[in-house]
């Protein structure tokens, strides 16, 4: 069985060096390997991608299952997470739970990887 990565707080962006400043110490590296196992899985990229060309800037969960052609509880689970990843925010309203991506996690995770990728 895999080992599990530790579970650390990751509520706010990543901060830290960009990685080809020079080697990063193990904090950091687990830092950023964790944000990137959270969207290394083709639902949750969709998932991100449906979030971040939202025209409302948030979807809900069954919207999200019906675009992608998954069950709900599919879709929470990988929404969930994302959330614990920080590149979510989910805010609950009556009987649904409305979801959008948070840019600066993923600015933050970009400069982070490669500090000339954005402006």
């Amino acid at each position: 069985m895999p080992k599990a990565l530790p579970m650390i707080d990751m509520s706010a962006p990543v901060c830290c060096a960009p990685v080809a400043a020079g080697p990063v110490d193990d904090a950091a590296a687990l830092e950023v390997a964790l944000r990137l196992k959270a969207i290394a899985d083709p639902v949750r990229v969709k998932l991100m991608s449906l979030l971040l060309t939202s025209p409302h800037g948030e979807e809900n969960t069954g919207d999200l299952a019906g675009t992608a052609g998954l069950a709900e509880s599919t879709i929470s689970h990988h929404l969930t997470q994302l959330r614990k990843a920080g590149l979510i925010v989910s805010e609950r309203r009556g009987m649904n739970t409305y979801h959008r991506a948070r840019r600066d996690a993923l600015s933050a995770l970009c400069l982070v990887l490669d500090p000339n990728c954005c402006p």
